[in-house]
């Protein structure tokens, strides 16, 4: 646009506030912030919040929103008043289990740079006295950590956005979004049409209505929080001044459910230990007894609370529950935000489920999305369209959004799957796999084995008991059977789109980086880049004919970049559903096909990144030489309808060959062993191709890509490095997410690892400065709070010269 657009953001929060206070630091001045209810409390979620910020996350993204709300909130004042004060966070263990898993969290944050420290019991007892040290087993300290006053911060950056310019509307219920030729016009409200270009929607738990509005599907769930405040505690009596309110870290008793924070002599307590309580139905601000969020408390739902409060801090006994709330927040299905903005209302934003601790986290990143056209920071986790559709179902909301509710505080394994609602989506050999003894993690809605109780398991060295979760030495017996002789792996669950039309090769060459301009039959690794040229995932591309090719991808953000950029001469079609595949590979797989179709499976007859079409048995697949686990083999897809015929054939030309059916653990082993990225966890947009080691798949003569200019400009030697590493003990196992020490200080990360069971230890792949990624460079890598010696290898480390990939 010529000049600033006009922006209506609906919700005056935490989350409105604050983003109108960062657009209009860049310079967007004409921005409106309307909200049904009164000024600067307008009785959502924020003027309610106990503002506790956590900053340490399993998540990196979510981490960095953290870190930044606490930046910004340190610096902000309210006619003198704090908004934010550092009094520390402190979480303590009374298991075991928990006590383990703190050590976990130390490593968190030291790969995401907070600053942290692990505390014996009287280290814990000494920055919280209310402890009974002989109560705890030890503790983990973030120092930066604190309280927010919620409804200060909303009112200090909504002043500091009025000044440059916004105006913020209080008494404005939201009516309608007014829209035309597929983009938004502005806001109905009761008090009249107020005019936009760009529509925020920042309503909290009101979004799913706003939502409706303009057509789209807003994923989460209003659940109820209860919180509650004591009497006067005789041991907090004149330890705090009542102006700052709170001296000592907030509190966190994850093993009960339990937070507390201070408020002058008396304290907080929040409990997530209670039945999960939807909230479907709200009253006005007018018509609320306090304001919408906040619902009446329900006693006997808070009494185990208050009994496991006391048990750990026994000064509680001398007071009693004065009053308390059911305070509503929202959830979604997998705990993270809901951001971007209406694929088909262009215009239409949504910044929801956003808590305070990451609020102006995400107000930062959705101005720079809106104003710079880049966020500036990996959003692929919050990202609104990275749900397949089944999962935006209402009952599917639900349960997902009530469980995790339930496990807010719970220790949650990296592989631990939802319970319900399960199986949702299945492939054509679930039959099969089921009579073999699958067991089956859930990911996308998909059932995916992950080994099978009918193979054999092999000898392989002790595992601690985290990494031993949702694992089987079964997984090393079928890594060997796919090295040594042959195996079925389901690769179904993989994303595929048809992409067809007169401008189907001009589309994918302008939105991919490698060259796709190849004779019919060829298959391209190829990535797709923003336009600050990270990565925004990484495709194999097919052409089955000159304006027809298939496209295998990461997921739903993938569909959704590429119907932006979908010209009307291209059709896409997602053709996931209706087909299936089977990866056959093993230094066998040629004896396995070859017998069961007249087509020619030779090396000449189908080279490696080659497609075809044929027939096995009586079965149409298309044929894909190419292989994520580095052995000879095929890609073979068919229709869903004839994908159990295709396994039967499969596996009973097989068996004189030893075929075993794999699962998804042996596939991660071998692929690491292979050097191959996994998107999402290796790259994301903060990654170029140069630093991921994806050079290869970059051609800068082949024309312009999206991209490419940003490219152009970076730095000809990268400063960091994806880079390889194994663990030096044979028996020594990480999970990734871990830190990487070099000299003593945390240097970088671990993305992806897994055992090789082909090489016989650990492979992890990390991020690192590139002055560390040099083969032979000696690191270290964090494990539970003990440095495992580690070192920097040349990669692949399987089959280096691709011999056994292209016999």
């Amino acid at each position: 646009m010529a000049k600033p657009p006009r922006v209506v953001i609906i919700g005056a929060g935490v989350v409105g506030s604050a983003l109108a206070d960062e657009l209009t630091e860049r310079g967007w001045t004409d921005v409106t912030v309307v909200d049904q209810g009164p000024l600067f409390t307008p009785g959502g979620s924020s003027s309610h919040a106990p503002g506790l910020v956590f900053q340490t996350n399993p998540s990196k993204t979510m981490t960095e929103l953290a870190t930044y709300t606490v930046e910004k909130l340190s610096g902000l004042t309210l006619d003198g008043r704090w908004c934010f004060r550092q009094v520390g966070g402190l979480e303590v263990a009374t298991t075991e289990a928990r006590l383990h898993d703190l050590k976990r969290r130390f490593g968190l944050a030291a790969s995401w740079g907070v600053e942290a420290a692990l505390l014996d019991p009287d280290q814990c007892a000494a920055v919280h006295p209310l402890l009974d040290p002989a109560r705890i087993l030890g503790g983990f300290h973030v120092p930066t950590d604190g309280l927010a006053k919620a409804v200060r911060a909303v009112e200090a950056q909504a002043r500091r956005a009025i000044e440059r310019g916004a105006r913020f509307l209080g008494g404005h219920t939201v009516t309608g979004i007014g829209q035309s030729a597929g983009r938004v016009t502005g806001v109905e409200t009761d008090q009249g049409f107020v005019p936009a270009d760009v529509v925020v929607c920042a309503a909290g738990f009101w979004g799913p209505r706003i939502g409706w509005m303009a057509g789209l599907t807003v994923p989460l769930l209003p659940l109820a929080h209860q919180y509650a405040t004591t009497g006067p505690v005789p041991a907090l009596a004149g330890v705090n001044d009542p102006v700052l309110e709170a001296t000592r870290p907030i509190l966190r008793h994850q093993d009960r459910d339990l937070y507390f924070r201070e408020h002058g002599d008396r304290l907080g307590i929040g409990s997530y230990g209670h039945r999960p309580m939807p909230v479907r139905d709200f009253l006005s601000p007018a018509e609320a007894p306090v304001m919408p969020s906040v619902l009446p408390f329900t006693a006997d739902d808070f009494a185990p609370a208050w009994r496991d409060s006391v048990a750990l801090l026994p000064d509680l006994a001398a007071t009693a529950v004065e009053e308390g709330m059911n305070g509503v927040f929202s959830f979604t299905t997998d705990g993270f935000p809901l951001l971007g903005e209406h694929r088909e209302l262009a215009g239409f934003w949504v910044a929801e489920a956003v808590w305070v601790t990451h609020s102006a986290g995400v107000a930062r990143a959705v101005a720079r999305w809106l104003v710079d056209g880049d966020p500036g920071i990996d959003l692929h986790e919050c990202d609104l369209h990275r749900f397949e559709t089944v999962q935006l179902a209402p009952r599917y909301v639900e349960e997902r959004a009530k469980q995790n509710f339930i496990e807010v505080y719970d220790v949650v394994h990296p592989l631990q799957p939802m319970d319900r609602p399960r199986p949702l989506r299945t492939s054509p050999f679930h039959p099969r796999q089921r009579e073999l003894g699958a067991v089956f993690l859930e990911g996308a809605g998909w059932e995916r084995p992950h080994w099978y109780a009918s193979n054999a398991a092999a000898v392989t060295p002790p595992r601690d008991e985290w990494s031993a979760r949702y694992w089987s030495p079964i997984v090393a017996g079928e890594a060997a059977a796919t090295r040594e002789r042959v195996a079925m792996y389901d690769m179904t669950p993989l994303k595929r789109f048809e992409v067809s039309g007169p401008g189907a090769l001009g589309f994918l060459q302008r939105l991919t980086t490698n060259n796709v301009d190849k004779t019919v039959g060829s298959v391209t690794y190829t990535l797709m880049l923003d336009c600050e040229g990270g990565i925004r995932s990484d495709l194999t591309v097919a052409r089955l004919g000159d304006q027809t090719f298939q496209v295998g991808a990461n997921g739903p953000l993938d569909e959704d970049w590429m119907r932006r950029h979908l010209p009307d001469s291209v059709q896409l079609r997602d053709i996931t559903g209706g087909t299936c595949c089977i990866g056959l590979w093993g230094p066998r797989a040629r004896e396995v096909l070859q017998p069961l179709t007249d087509a020619d499976f030779s090396n000449a007859g189908l080279k490696y990144f080659r497609a075809r079409r044929a027939y096995v048995g009586e079965v149409p697949v298309t044929a894909m030489r190419l292989s994520y686990v580095g052995e000879l083999g095929w890609e073979l897809y068919t229709s869903a309808d004839l994908g159990l015929k295709l396994w039967d054939m499969l596996w009973e030309a097989g068996r004189e060959h030893g075929i075993v059916a794999a699962g998804r653990s042996a596939f991660n082993s071998l692929r690491l062993e292979k050097g191959y990225r996994a998107w999402g966890t290796d790259m994301t947009t903060e990654n170029d191709p140069f630093e991921a080691g994806l050079a290869f798949a970059v051609r800068m003569d082949k024309g312009d890509f999206i991209g490419r200019s940003a490219l152009v400009a970076r730095p000809a030697a990268p400063d960091r490095r994806l880079t390889c590493l194994t663990l030096d003990d044979p028996a020594a196992v990480v999970m990734g997410k871990e830190p990487v020490y070099a000299g003593g200080a945390s240097a970088g990360y671990v993305t992806s690892a897994s055992y090789g069971y082909t090489i016989g230890r650990t492979v992890a792949y990390a991020w690192l400065p590139a002055s560390l990624s040099v083969p032979g460079t000696a690191v270290a890598v964090e494990y539970f709070g003990v440095r495992l010696p580690a070192t920097v290898r040349a990669e692949p480390l399987f089959d280096p010269k691709m011999e056994r990939i292209r016999s």
